[in-house]
């Protein structure tokens, strides 16, 4: 491996911890949720706010970081994620009650906020073109990575919880050490950060030009130095919505609007509570979701393996497709219970593998990809504002469904919206394989 590979990794590694995090911090509560509620005596309502809660942390930190990633810079963005994931991470953990609970659950929730935009983009724009999309979706293999970890020490933690003696803290509260637990990686973010460089499109962005072309350099990534002086100034909120930016805003925000509403959250979050309610005792809801944890991160492999050479639109086409049949037949197995407990387990794994490798990690590549870069920081927070209020909908909305409905209406209803997923990309979405970041006016064009 050459100089210029290794920094490359190093950066993209430490960014992808960003993801490791976000993906920890959002499945944990899988399995903390059912012993809080016991200890807490939630209602539903309930129940979806204290969920709920990381994400309005997420849509603050969302609504911030993109204005202060364009002014401050991508690396300092990325600290400041770090340290919330730690103090999320120790407060919920030795929190006394409830309201303090809920409260770093929203600090936590910040950090992913700023980390969902500011990871992808940092990889965006310090990857080369040829292999763009294979390093932004790394950052969803981390995700992945996150949610997998966050589902094998939930096991681990009630495990371990079930052998120890009945006066154990552990066996009243495991939902301390099971969120508790991200302290471990958060710190590692935090240690790797300090030897990472800045974006060098945002230093160019800012008039660090040398700089900024020693990093590419050493990265051995170019850059249209045509492109360059429109670059050099830096674009207002109101640019945003012009005409020559109506199509990609538009994408930008219907793709992680409907990766949101395919239902993916609905199993990270209530995956035991809707396994449980289908007759698997919660030992083994909580085996099977480490199961989806799995399923959920080897096909996110295949996005890596093919979203360069395959290209954007036909893998998402494919997974989108795939999503909506596997959660009809997982909708038809809950409604009639005729297919037994394994049928439904095997519909939704094959729901986390197509939405692994299209709806999950395209999203973050598509939308890295189409704004210009004096915006794109802006530009990315509204793309993934509309993201986290989704998430947020989906939190509250979720075991009301269920409650209400049943889990054969919440599959069939996630399924329609991934069945509209694949109209829109069918429809609206041009191919960026290959292409520069400053050549993404001439993709749309010529759409």
């Amino acid at each position: 491996m050459d100089q210029s590979a290794k920094y490359v990794g190093l950066a993209t590694f430490t960014a992808a911890l960003g993801g490791l995090l976000f993906g920890f911090d959002m499945a944990v509560i899988s399995g903390a949720l059912l012993f809080v509620k016991d200890q807490f005596q939630l209602t539903d309502a309930v129940q979806g706010w204290f969920v709920s809660s990381a994400l309005v942390g997420c849509i603050a930190g969302v609504a911030f970081s993109g204005v202060l990633s364009d002014r401050l810079g991508r690396k300092k963005m990325l600290a400041a994620a770090a340290v919330l994931f730690l103090l999320s991470a120790a407060v919920s953990a030795l929190s006394p009650g409830f309201t303090i609970l809920v409260l770093a659950r929203i600090a936590g929730g910040v950090g992913v906020g700023i980390a969902s935009i500011v990871a992808p983009l940092y990889i965006s724009e310090i990857a080369p073109a040829h292999i763009r999309g294979r390093l932004v979706t790394l950052y969803q293999l981390a995700i992945t990575a996150g949610i997998l970890l966050a589902y094998l020490t939930n096991a681990a933690v009630l495990q371990y919880a079930q052998k120890a003696p009945a006066a154990h803290w552990l066996v009243a509260e495991p939902w301390r050490a099971m969120i508790g637990i991200g302290g471990i990686p958060s710190l590692l973010f935090i240690i790797c950060i300090a030897f990472i460089p800045e974006s060098p499109r945002w230093l160019l962005q800012t008039g660090r030009t040398a700089e900024g072309m020693a990093i590419l350099q050493k990265m051995n990534t170019s850059i249209d130095v045509a492109a360059a002086p429109a670059v050099a100034s830096r674009g207002s909120f109101r640019e945003l919505f012009s005409p020559a930016l109506r199509k990609p805003m538009l994408i930008g925000i219907l793709l992680p609007l409907f990766s949101q509403f395919s239902g993916i959250n609905a199993v990270i979050y209530y995956g035991p509570r809707i396994l449980n309610e289908a007759g698997i005792n919660i030992s083994n809801a909580l085996l099977s979701q480490t199961i989806f944890g799995i399923a959920n991160f080897v096909f996110t492999l295949i996005a890596i393996w093919k979203v360069d050479s395959m290209g954007r639109r036909p893998l998402y086409m494919v997974g989108s497709l795939g999503a909506a049949a596997s959660l009809l037949f997982a909708g038809y197995c809950t409604h009639t219970g005729a297919t037994g407990n394994l049928a439904l387990v095997v519909a939704i794994i094959l729901f986390l593998a197509c939405f692994a490798f299209s709806l999950g990690p395209l999203k973050f590549v598509i939308a890295a990809e189409i704004y210009p870069t004096h915006i794109r920081g802006q530009a990315m927070a509204v793309s993934l504002m509309t993201m986290w209020v989704a998430d947020s909908i989906v939190g509250q909305l979720t075991p009301v469904l269920l409650g209400r409905f049943g889990g054969a209406t919440t599959f069939w209803f996630f399924a329609c919206c991934c069945l509209l997923a694949f109209w829109t990309v069918l429809r609206m979405v041009p191919e960026t394989k290959g292409r520069s970041l400053e050549a993404m006016d001439d993709v749309f064009k010529a759409h």
